[in-house]
């Protein structure tokens, strides 16, 4: 077999050389498999919306209730930045992250989402690691095993809560929010 190999042309040697390459390759990563026969084609990047800069009569009902600032987006990036100076933006990571879960329609999507959150926000040492009680944590747990649109609300209660009682009113004494009463 190896004289028949020695007969053929360098091309086809070289070209074979390449087949082989790629299957390798197939081999080894089957799910990018079907990115060399079939390219994606490129998502046009979304271009981040602009934020209007909330006026002071808006502004100042943020003081009201803090469902009222995240129900804001100026408000909720106002916020978040505040926490994220703090070091802290976990908490509202993971909150914005379950409302984002709640939207999801396909299961499998989901059940992908709630793993990624689990891994990101829950599990001991995850590297945004939200801080609830054991309770919560085992009933979050238990939800994961069938994945629904409440899996987590029991663990985005306690952290708007956490939020609530005190970033919160931080959030409000901050020079950050401060500035925007001016």
């Amino acid at each position: 077999m190896c004289k028949g190999l020695a007969a053929l042309p360098q091309t086809c040697l070289e070209r074979a050389k390449e087949i082989k390459i790629k299957l390798g390759t197939l081999l080894q990563k089957p799910e990018n498999a079907i990115d060399l026969i079939i390219p994606y084609p490129e998502k046009p990047e979304k271009k981040p919306e602009k934020l209007q800069k909330p006026s002071v009569d808006e502004a100042l009902q943020w003081r009201e209730s803090f469902d009222k600032l995240l129900a804001n987006n100026y408000g909720l990036n106002a916020f978040r930045s505040f926490l994220m100076s703090e070091f802290s933006e976990e908490n509202i990571e993971f909150w914005m992250a379950c409302e984002e879960y709640k939207k999801i329609k396909s299961p499998i999507k989901m059940e992908t989402k709630a793993k990624k959150i689990y891994e990101e926000f829950i599990q001991t040492e995850a590297p945004k690691e939200v801080n609830i009680d054991h309770f919560t944590k085992d009933v979050t747990i238990q939800n994961l095993v069938e994945p629904t649109p409440t899996t987590f609300d029991l663990a985005q209660k306690r952290i708007f809560a956490l939020m609530e009682k005190d970033s919160f009113a931080r959030f409000l004494r901050s020079e950050l929010y401060q500035e925007l009463l001016k």
